[in-house]
């Protein structure tokens, strides 16, 4: 699935970053969609969490025994086709295409006594 996701992203800016038990790829530094062996994480946003959570092999992303409202996880790679991934990245990036990039924050030296 982190073959087809880089191939799908093509040629936009984007960095991975291992998270969630998985690889989840960055626009901008904001997290977009990641993959696990759980299946798929999108990044939907709060105004279209529960449209997308209805969707045919979504669920509402739960972590700690809490849902994580503008993010979906979806089925495993098994029952996606690539119609399904291309879907699924274009709402990811429809929502965090509209936040502002975010800068690294200064690393802070350690002070010497």
């Amino acid at each position: 699935m982190v073959e087809r996701l880089r191939a799908a992203l093509g040629q936009r800016a984007f960095t991975e970053q291992k998270m969630f038990g998985g690889t989840c790829f960055m626009l901008n530094g904001n997290m977009l969609i990641g993959t696990s062996k759980r299946g798929l994480l999108v990044r939907v946003g709060k105004a279209a969490h529960a449209e997308a959570a209805l969707r045919p092999h979504a669920r509402p992303m739960e972590m700690g025994g809490r849902s994580m409202e503008g993010y979906v996880h979806v089925a495993p790679e098994g029952t996606m086709t690539e119609t399904d991934l291309a879907g699924w990245l274009d709402r990811a990036l429809t929502f965090v295409e509209t936040l502002p990039p975010k800068s690294k924050p200064a690393k802070v030296a350690k002070r010497r006594a």
